[in-house]
């Protein structure tokens, strides 16, 4: 703050008092002041990034008529937005007054005031400082910084959803870079539908196993042996090898029913899943290279905007020490040229948070789809599998059926009564021998 009125050296102790005793800061505000007399110049050849509000640049009406795209996207503030709220603004001078300090200005503390002004606008400014506290960018997506990190609640709380964690890139292990959480989610969908495959194929197999075993059976049932046997025992080891027969024709059907009901749809389910996720993965794909593209931009305009304050940093001395008639036309110059620079810059931040607004939405809807689809390949597995063991149940039982003939026979068997049936039909006399009389 300024004093109210010219006054004599007490003046500079109240300036000191108010802007808590930094000299470099009271010389520093002098100092611009005294270079700038038109209300543009009042406002600071810096104000675009220290003082003025970010509703102050080309795209006002744009930001008016929609939300910030960081906080649709959950996300602290740009830095510049960060370097807006803060109090750096050089001290204004109110009208019809001059600081004292001005009185007896050297040149010498000026010089050391434009290098506080380099240290508090260079790489190290406030509002990057705070940009730098408050959010960190990896792989070119920015996230709030670990130290400074507020509470974020969980888009699905409770339910372990996709969407809530897989925002970071992990290390990859087979190699020095990183895979995307979106991809880690993709390669889950993709060994989903290997493994939907692999079970298909185990189901096959157990089919040929079931074929092959029919086939075995039916052939025994076709066997000579033992095909003598008589009585009742004859009768019951008939139904044995008629029953063999009838068992493969119902590991047939169990086969044909394992085909049709299980290993097909296993099979066919999603014929085209690996299309669809790889136009997924380009879509996401995409998003990510524009970030990066937009970061790359913002990177880009911050240097720009360094390179400007430092040329009008540079023009300022020069006009101290009297190197150049013109300079004060080049300061006008660069002062213009480093509000664009700031305007670029907050154009370029704007834009990528836009795209990492767009990449934000896209993956919260991308990977809850993924989540839904995995719900449902597990369900359609577990279905069938259900299928798989009623039809064995359905076997078994028909087995059983099969047997059961058996059983009956077995428990009519009478020895004493095929010992009859075979003596009546073979018997040769019923006369016993006696002893012979001389």
């Amino acid at each position: 703050m300024w004093p109210p009125a010219p006054c004599d050296n007490s003046a500079l102790e109240w300036c000191l008092t108010r802007n808590g005793g930094d000299l470099k800061t009271v010389l520093l505000g002098c100092e611009i002041q005294r270079l700038t007399t038109t209300r543009d110049h009042q406002r600071g050849p810096f104000a675009h990034i220290c003082g003025r509000s970010l509703e102050w640049s080309p795209l006002r009406r744009e930001r008016k008529a929609r939300p910030s795209s960081s906080h649709r996207a959950g996300k602290v503030t740009c830095p510049l937005r960060a370097a807006a709220t803060m109090s750096t603004r050089p001290p204004m001078r109110p009208p019809g007054s001059v600081p004292a300090v001005l009185l007896g200005f050297q040149p010498a503390l000026a010089l050391t005031g434009a290098l506080c002004l380099q240290q508090n606008l260079g790489s190290s400014s406030p509002g990057k400082k705070h940009s730098k506290e408050n959010t960190i960018t990896i792989n070119c997506v920015t996230f709030p910084h670990p130290d400074t990190m507020p509470e974020q609640q969980l888009l699905k709380p409770t339910e372990w959803s996709y969407c809530d964690y897989f925002w970071a890139d992990k290390k990859d292990p087979q190699g020095n870079g990183t895979v995307a959480g979106f991809e880690l989610l993709l390669q889950k969908q993709l060994k989903g539908k290997q493994m939907q495959k692999e079970m298909s194929e185990f189901i096959r197999e157990r089919i040929k196993i079931e074929e092959e075993y029919a086939k075995n059976l039916a052939k025994l049932s076709q066997n000579s042996l033992a095909a003598q046997e008589e009585g009742s025992l004859g009768e019951a080891w008939a139904q044995v090898k008629k029953s063999l027969a009838d068992e493969a024709e119902v590991h047939l059907k169990f086969s044909a029913k394992l085909h049709s009901e299980v290993e097909k749809p296993l099979m066919n389910f999603r014929e085209n899943f690996k299309k669809d996720m790889k136009k997924c993965d380009h879509h996401i794909a995409d998003l990510r290279k524009q970030l990066a593209s937009r970061y790359a931009a913002v990177e880009k305009a911050r240097k720009a905007l360094t390179e400007r304050q430092r040329d009008l940093e540079m023009k300022t001395q020069q006009l101290e020490i009297k190197l150049s008639n013109k300079t004060e036309e080049d300061i006008k110059k660069a002062r213009r040229k480093s509000t664009q620079a700031g305007d670029d810059l907050m154009r370029c931040v704007d834009l990528y948070n836009q795209a990492q607004s767009k990449w934000f939405e896209e993956m919260v809807t991308t990977t809850l789809e993924l989540e839904r689809l995995e719900v449902e390949r597990v369900e359609m597995i577990r279905q069938h599998l259900c299928q798989y063991t009623q039809l064995r149940h359905e076997t078994d039982m028909f087995n059983q059926s099969t047997v059961e003939p058996v059983d009956q026979l077995l428990r009519k068997v009478d020895p004493a009564k095929d010992r009859e049936l075979w003596v009546r039909e073979h018997k040769t006399g019923n006369i016993r021998p006696v002893d012979m009389e001389i």
